[in-house]
């Protein structure tokens, strides 16, 4: 299987960042990319104090534009989220579509993003409300666990997926430059090698706004702990082939469970 992450620097206008996106889910579909994974916050980046303007509620216009970029390229889209209005609250919400615009599911994020660092604050529980529960989806022969970027450093989530039977780990991201450069590789291969399955973790790259910047290097990693890909710094899709018969045979090599 064929999987494609595409790598962008999304700003707050969301019609731009539909647009660039648009022009690398037609790269895609030219290398026959068979499901493509976006990052954190892809339809729209707020400058960290407050929500997105452009919420997602319901199946209003902002579900509809993101639903037809499964629709329009016939293309599974995975793990891309957005600020999502839930109860009168706001949420980070993955979203998920196969190829002919199914909705497969979604899942708000969990674990949210506090932390100061130098210079600045970043807390995403100011703006954002944490989700409830974890999700599995099944797309053909993945079974997809969700994670969203400062998920990835509670194992004991990823742990649950490989219990379930996951097979691929999605982890959107917008990691920020000091923890990106600090830890990101560490743990995205951590939770790959620890659960022998796939793991493919679109970030975003670059200079957002004057209070967001991202370290980029989104990856696609096997159940070995491999990098088939690592996209480094630029706005850009990359490419990976992947067998899914390596997770099985990683997991008969070594014997976890």
């Amino acid at each position: 299987m064929k999987v494609g992450i595409i790598q962008i620097c999304s700003k707050l206008d969301y019609q731009a960042n539909l647009q660039k996106i648009k022009g690398y889910l037609k790269e895609a579909t030219d290398q026959k990319v068979e499901v493509v994974f976006l990052p954190e916050c892809f339809y729209s980046m707020s400058n960290g104090l407050e929500a997105s303007p452009f919420l997602v509620d319901g199946k209003n216009e902002h579900y509809q534009n993101i639903r037809s970029l499964s629709l329009d390229f016939h293309l599974p889209i995975i793990g891309g989220s957005a600020a999502t209005l839930h109860d009168q609250k706001v949420v980070n919400r993955s979203f998920n579509f196969d190829e002919q615009g199914n909705d497969l599911g979604y899942y708000d994020k969990l674990h949210l993003f506090n932390c100061e660092l130098k210079n600045k604050s970043i807390n995403e529980s100011d703006i954002y409300v944490p989700g409830t529960t974890s999700k599995i989806i099944e797309l053909g022969k993945l079974t997809v666990g969700l994670a969203i970027c400062f998920d990835v450093r509670y194992p004991e989530m990823f742990r649950e997926y490989r219990l379930l039977g996951a097979n691929l780990f999605s982890i959107s991201a917008a990691f920020t430059i000091p923890t990106g450069q600090a830890h990101w590789h560490t743990l995205v291969r951590a939770r790959a090698i620890e659960n022998q399955c796939f793991v493919v973790a679109p970030a975003q790259w670059g200079t957002h706004n004057e209070r967001i910047q991202t370290y980029g290097h989104s990856l696609i990693v096997d159940p070995w702990g491999e990098i088939l890909a690592d996209a480094g710094d630029g706005e850009k899709l990359i490419v990976a082939d992947i067998n899914l018969n390596q997770v099985e045979e990683v997991r008969k090599k070594v014997r976890l469970f």
